[in-house]
């Protein structure tokens, strides 16, 4: 009788221990998941804090930075201007208007 319970005893061993470490496994997967979206969601939050004073969304365009009433912006959400790209754009000796004339004659 009790060769019966060792066997049924070592029987079992087996799928004790497959089954605590899939447990095991299961848990560390999943804290390994929820920091990963944690950490997505830090770089998120600090590329968007790190855009541009003068960044701004157009709908139908994009993002765009830089004065998008001038003629010279490159409507882009990298380069401000296609003359000066860098900026600034306050006071920038190429501002022209888009509303204004190309010939004021």
């Amino acid at each position: 009788m009790l060769e019966i319970v060792l066997i049924c005893a070592i029987g079992l061993i087996p799928p004790l221990l497959s089954f605590v470490f899939f447990r095991k496994m299961q848990m560390r997967a999943q804290s390994r998941l929820r920091a990963a979206v944690q950490a997505a969601e830090r770089r998120q939050i600090q590329r968007l804090l790190s855009l541009p004073a003068d960044y701004h969304y157009v709908e139908g365009v994009g993002a765009l930075i830089g004065d998008s009433t001038c003629r010279y912006n490159a409507r882009s959400a990298q380069i401000r201007c296609a003359v000066n790209p860098s900026g600034p754009c306050k006071e920038c000796p190429y501002y022209e208007s888009i509303a204004s004339p190309t010939n004021p004659s």
